[in-house]
């Protein structure tokens, strides 16, 4: 029996559609893609266009969740919002006034990505982070500036030596060490963690855009239980709810904070279960009919590890030819599809016997993956 129809919005809608379907919702997506196993996950879909930096228009957005709402089997329950939102707190605020918001609060996005309020926080509650201004520094070397709202990685880039100020972006001192990025399930009667690593996958001029993440992970218990403390202070300090995740650099032991997104992100397809219960979790946090920490703590059972990793058009433009896909290739674009040099093509999702030999074979496949696409593609060389 169906938990009901939820609504779901983001820049890819397949991580959160497949996790509410095996939740036993019946997801109903608005994304920019389209996949073909988004669709085959979903009750009903729509693709639309957005911009990496601004995001969804909101007329036509609005316009769609409204549309598919009035032919869903039920009266969804809720929205979902995943990636593409962060650099438009006015759109959250808007898309909360149409629908009930099954996640952060236009206010609460606004806060944790601004540097001024976040940084300042972090300041008050003695939390250890990259020393960051909005104004540039007087010397670039060793700093990084970053786009406000932006999401993987390609927003960052190394500071040049000359910058001109932009309200849009602000700066931040380049720190060494291992990325490590906490999932939280946050809700006022109680939170659940689960750790992930993650790596970039530099091209060009997007020297820090993502690549991939590994979990869960086993961590020395006292370097897990200051990230605990870091999360739930943060937690408390912004009134999170529902996934949320929050990335540090470990160096030498010592944990940074670098950044919280106030939304589910990439470590679902890593950490989530097969009866999707963090997806269920995080309806909780938002409906209060469970205790999502009670929930998680008696019934998640993540894979003993897994790994994901996104697949880039590096090797030129494509045209998605007709493939016999494998069980381990996701977001899977329809073929004839046209993907522009650099632009992701597909995800890799892997289970292993630990996260090292996951990630392992998360990079075999993504070549395997990339062979198999740019040898069968119309009107391409073939790569031995």
């Amino acid at each position: 029996m169906s938990r009901g129809s939820v609504l779901i919005a983001g820049f890819s809608g397949r991580a959160l559609a497949q996790s509410a379907r095996r939740a036993g919702y019946d997801p109903i997506v608005v994304d920019c893609f389209g996949d073909l196993d988004m669709r085959a996950a979903a009750t009903s879909s729509a693709c639309l266009p957005a911009r990496v930096g601004v995001g969804f228009s909101r007329t036509p957005l609005i316009r769609a969740l409204e549309r598919l709402a009035a032919d869903a089997p039920s009266p969804p329950i809720g929205l979902v919002l995943g990636a593409g939102f962060e650099s438009n707190p006015q759109l959250i605020a808007a898309l909360g006034q149409n629908f009930t918001l099954l996640g952060n609060s236009a206010d609460v996005v606004r806060r944790v990505k601004s540097p001024t309020d976040f940084f300042s926080a972090l300041v008050r509650l003695g939390i250890r982070h990259p020393e960051t201004q909005l104004t540039p520094p007087s010397r670039a070397e060793g700093w990084l500036t970053k786009r406000i709202g932006g999401s993987g990685g390609i927003h960052i880039q190394d500071c040049p030596a000359s910058v001109v100020p932009d309200a849009r972006r602000y700066f931040q001192r380049r720190i060494g060490g291992d990325a490590i990025s906490v999932l939280g399930v946050a809700s006022p009667r109680g939170t659940a963690f689960g750790m992930s690593r993650q790596w970039v996958n530099p091209r060009g001029r997007h020297p820090y855009r993502y690549g991939g993440a590994a979990g869960p992970l086993t961590l020395d218990e006292d370097l897990e239980a200051r990230l605990i403390d870091c999360a739930l202070a943060v937690e408390r300090e912004f009134g999170l709810n529902g996934l949320i995740s929050l990335d540090f650099m470990i160096d030498g032991g010592e944990p940074s904070l670098i950044e919280v997104n106030a939304r589910p992100g990439a470590s679902l397809d890593v950490l989530d279960d097969s009866a999707g219960n963090l997806f269920r979790a995080h309806v909780s946090a938002f409906m209060g009919n469970e205790n999502p920490a009670d929930l998680l703590q008696a019934g998640w059972h993540p894979p003993e590890a897994a790994a994901s990793a996104y697949l880039y058009a590096d090797r030129g433009p494509l045209t998605v030819p007709a493939i016999d896909w494998p069980a381990w290739a996701v977001d899977q674009p329809s073929v004839g599809s046209l993907i522009a040099e650099g632009q992701p093509i597909a995800t890799v999702r892997v289970e292993a016997a630990n996260a090292d030999a996951a990630e392992q074979l998360c990079r075999e496949r993504l070549g395997s993956l990339e062979k198999m696409l740019y040898e069968g593609s119309p009107g391409e060389t073939p790569y031995s």
